[in-house]
């Protein structure tokens, strides 16, 4: 029997996107034990929020189907499994689920084979499953990771420990997007202006973090890339990156590809969800308010 425990993840931060990632407090754990004489490859039991009780129950699951594409690229056979799922993470909400569950079947096909995958390889596969190196970087290393995919399709990627003292507010509408939707909505091309915007503050987010200038993050956070094509998708955000400065807040931005909103904050930070949940509760959109540290160790 194997386990796995692999964190949920938020990415962009505003104008980092593709590129950064940021592991949470928020767990997807995976206990796999083989079952030598069953009928089926892959049988799933999950606990956790509602939403996973949707879920596939056998090889179609994502974490069978992670599992499968790395034994099939290795070249190994995987023993038939039972998987014991216990999931934190609400699903198509911009936290992550997916990278999650990619890298977790990803892991487990090398414990279950006794076939090591170095990270890098873990983290190239993955990638390559998800097809955006951003959230699996940051679930298998934790931290906050900075991640380049290079043109023969390897992931290059650096991690930092995140302050300890910055937290996550972290508003979920009671709501999906799937991530397909909201990369349909991105425009195919962008200004020059545009670019070089998010080029600079790309550039600074990472400066002010490693140069500990907090006092940066609020124009570091800033986007021209994606957020205000998705606006339209996730009723409220336009609200809620409109919000003026308030005590213990260092920024706001779409978590992922959204619908859930984040803030950097070093206090207040119930005052701070809870003027984040308004903008929701103004188009009559319920939502949850989490307050996560961000995970530094990553997939264990």
């Amino acid at each position: 029997m194997m386990e796995v425990r692999v964190p949920a993840s938020t990415s962009n931060l505003g104008p980092g996107f593709d590129c950064f990632g940021l592991a949470l407090k928020l767990y997807l754990t995976v206990r796999a034990t083989i079952v030598p004489d069953a009928a089926e490859p892959c049988l799933v039991t999950t606990t956790g929020a509602m939403e996973n009780e949707a879920l596939p129950r056998n090889a179609a699951n994502l974490i069978c189907r992670a599992m499968t594409f790395a034994a099939r690229r290795e070249g190994v056979a995987l023993p038939p499994v039972e998987l014991n799922v216990h999931n934190e993470i609400p699903l198509a909400s911009g936290l992550g689920s997916s990278a999650a569950a990619i890298v977790a079947g990803i892991k487990l096909s090398s414990l279950l084979t006794d076939h090591e995958l170095s990270a890098q390889t873990i983290q190239n596969y993955a990638t390559e499953f998800e097809g955006h190196p951003d959230n699996v970087t940051a679930s298998l290393y934790g931290g906050f990771t900075i991640s380049c995919l290079s043109d023969d399709r390897t992931v290059a990627s650096v991690k930092f420990e995140w302050p300890a003292h910055i937290r996550l507010v972290v508003v979920s509408p009671h709501s999906q997007l799937p991530t397909h939707v909201a990369r349909a909505a991105l425009a195919r091309s962008m200004s020059r202006t545009h670019a070089v915007h998010n080029l600079q503050r790309t550039a600074l987010f990472t400066a002010a973090i490693a140069q500990q200038r907090y006092d940066l993050l609020w124009e570091a956070m800033k986007d021209r890339l994606h957020q205000p094509q998705r606006e339209s998708l996730v009723p409220g955000l336009a609200e809620a990156l409109a919000l003026p400065p308030m005590p213990g807040l260092l920024g706001i931005a779409l978590s992922g590809a959204g619908p859930s909103i984040l803030a950097l904050a070093t206090d207040h930070t119930e005052e701070i969800g809870a003027r984040i949940a308004s903008c929701f509760s103004a188009r009559k959109i319920d939502s949850t308010v989490r307050t996560l540290e961000v995970d530094n160790e990553g997939c264990r």
